[in-house]
């Protein structure tokens, strides 16, 4: 059970409109939000809209369709895709994420990498590029930090504050894309510092990108960082421990919703999934299961 001392200021809901939304997101946004409940935290819905490549108005326009046929709450950010694009995109919020970058070229902390994917092999970069003195203004190269074996503390929602260094698959990572996009790990960053966020619930496989954001957030001299409560939840598998992915398949709530599935459902689904049953048929029940 959750300690009924703990309180935080504020939470976030982050999904990316990269296809449509499934139970495993479901089920971290409705963590997320039962969370909030709990330690009477305000919830900030933030779009993560930065790959423009992939951004698409109908997974945008199903981020606010599942949130709300799941009576997911939440108090700050966009109510509608109008208000989205007027106000809420992360592309309002550019001047921010440049003027991190830029801090980090006036401290020597990055350097210009050309490679392509077929080079880099491996989970982990080689530093092909690290000692090449690439300009930074080189057109088509993306900017990568410079890393190193510091020791980073994490503060977690059930073991306290954990001792970490950054994993051999986050060594040298990209902080400003081939595109002149500020890739994930900063923007992210720099969104959850500006809006005041204070709890980041996550699946476990995004503890790299969490140990990756405490390096960045050390090296622009961000401390405030580091009193954020990140809680790291077990993800939802599909049959033969495969990870859910965003589809217009079986587990996209938007499917589910088209075969007339009720809320209800689909909240049974999760709980199967999680083991406690299909007496989980609202975000209430949810709630309760703290």
């Amino acid at each position: 059970m959750l300690n009924a001392q703990i309180h935080f200021t504020k939470t976030r809901i982050a999904p990316t409109p990269s296809g449509y939304l499934h139970l495993g997101n479901v089920f971290s946004f409705a963590l997320t939000a039962a969370l909030a409940r709990k330690t009477d935290s305000k919830i900030l819905l933030r779009i993560d809209d930065l790959d423009q490549v992939r951004v698409n108005t109908d997974y945008v326009q199903d981020i606010f369709d599942t949130l709300n046929f799941l009576s997911i709450p939440w108090d700050e950010g966009p109510r509608d895709m109008e208000d989205y694009k007027a106000n809420w995109s992360q592309l309002h919020r550019m001047d921010l994420y440049r003027e991190a970058l830029q801090k980090l070229a006036d401290q020597r902390d990055v350097f210009a990498c050309r490679c392509s994917r077929s080079q880099l092999q491996g989970s982990s970069y080689p530093g092909n590029c690290r000692n090449r003195s690439i300009p930074l203004d080189t057109p088509g190269t993306a900017w990568r930090l410079y890393t190193d074996e510091r020791e980073l503390n994490i503060k977690t929602l059930n073991n306290g504050t954990v001792k970490e260094c950054l994993p051999a698959e986050m060594k040298d990572f990209i902080v400003k894309k081939k595109d002149d996009y500020p890739a994930y790990q900063l923007a992210s960053l720099v969104d959850d510092i500006h809006f005041g966020i204070d709890l980041v619930v996550r699946g476990e496989d995004l503890y790299p990108s969490t140990i990756a954001q405490h390096f960045l957030a050390d090296v622009l001299g961000e401390r405030s960082f580091q009193n954020i409560t990140f809680h790291h939840h077990p993800l939802l598998m599909e049959a033969g421990d495969k990870k859910l992915s965003k589809s217009a398949g079986a587990t996209s709530v938007k499917y589910l919703r088209e075969q007339g599935k009720t809320s209800g459902d689909v909240y049974g689904e999760i709980g199967v999934m999680l083991g406690v049953g299909k007496d989980l048929r609202s975000f209430e029940d949810f709630v309760n299961l703290l």
